[in-house]
């Protein structure tokens, strides 16, 4: 097993204080690797970057048109969204269509991240409710699918239909047997796979065409995200606002513990990239430089500026050093 490279370097002064490592893949439709940097063969979890292959069972059943589902809601499917009254009021309205109440959901409650809404719950000394969690969307789609499938209420176990489905979708389009899963933190399995199955996996979604059912569910998964990208997180966040910036459609999610993909359409495309310590502040760094080395993302665009090179800053907001991707990188 190949150790992770330097992807990231924290200074502070005129020092290297800190590295993040990694390993990040970009494969073309094919599965063949464009570029990657550490170990491609590494097993992960690909955590809330793989919603886009969960959701592809809630497109391909037929659930979502039979529910007469929006875009808005494709991209909550696929969503990790703050929590603002965008989110949960369209959350909200999709489980009263389909008839169910917040206890139907499986994936637990937290306080939004979004200021508004955890201020809001706050001043009236209210809990937040499971709508609050940032994947009540994904979860939306997994009752949509239920009651399409007329299937059990716990929806999140890994032999229910439903999570079938997406272990059977999420092989096929890795296109290898997943090794195991684990929990995630809304309590839906999350599959393992190798880094560069899931680069190919987002370079399926980046070349899916019309002529089968399983392409036209993926473009229209990537194109609901790319056209709603507030609902995929929210105002401030960087899958929002990196997918806002860039200068063709493309579409990035995060998932936990430093995971990103991209899914770059115009380029037939699929970017996977994990850091090994978790840190998002690295993986947002080097998601956008790489959306900058292939095209997509000008360097001087201040969400390119925000991302790569970042200031660091103290309590009194005085700069005292900055992050930017590692030499040997890029």
């Amino acid at each position: 097993m190949v150790a992770g490279v330097p992807l990231v370097d924290v200074w502070r002064g005129d020092m290297v204080e800190s590295q993040h490592l990694g390993h990040a893949v970009i494969c073309d439709g094919t599965g063949q690797i464009v570029e990657a940097w550490g170990d491609p063969e590494r097993v992960i979890y690909p955590r809330s970057s793989a919603k886009m292959i969960q959701a592809l069972p809630l497109v391909e059943s037929g659930a979502a048109d039979a529910a007469g589902l929006r875009t808005e809601q494709l991209a909550l499917a696929c969503a990790s969204h703050i929590g603002a009254a965008l989110h949960t009021d369209a959350v909200t309205a999709w489980l009263k269509d389909l008839g169910l109440k917040d206890d139907d959901f499986r994936c637990g409650s937290h306080m939004p991240e979004d200021e508004t809404a955890h201020h809001g719950l706050l001043r009236v000394g209210q809990c937040p409710c499971q709508v609050h969690n940032n994947c009540s969307g994904k979860h939306a789609g997994f009752l949509t699918l239920t009651q399409h499938m007329r299937a059990g209420a716990d929806y999140v176990d890994p032999d229910h239909p439903v999570q079938l489905a997406c272990r059977a979708a999420f092989e096929e389009v890795t296109g290898e047997e997943s090794p195991g899963f684990g929990i995630d933190g809304c309590s839906a399995p999350n599959f393992a796979t190798r880094l560069q199955a899931m680069a190919f996996a987002m370079a399926r979604f980046a070349c899916a065409s019309e002529n089968d059912t399983r392409g036209r569910a993926m473009q229209r998964l990537w194109q609901a995200m790319v056209t709603h990208p507030a609902h995929v997180a929210g105002e401030g966040k960087a899958c929002t606002e990196l997918m806002r910036a860039c200068s063709e459609p493309v579409a990035i999610k995060t998932g936990a513990e430093g995971f990103y993909i991209g899914i770059l359409p115009q380029r037939g495309l699929g970017i996977a990239l994990k850091i090994s310590d978790g840190a998002s502040r690295a993986s947002e760094c080097v998601i956008a430089a790489l959306l900058v080395r292939l095209g997509v993302l000008e360097a001087a665009h201040p969400m390119a500026q925000r991302s790569v090179n970042p200031p660091i800053l103290n309590r009194r907001g005085i700069v005292t050093g900055h992050i930017q991707p590692n030499p040997g990188f890029i």
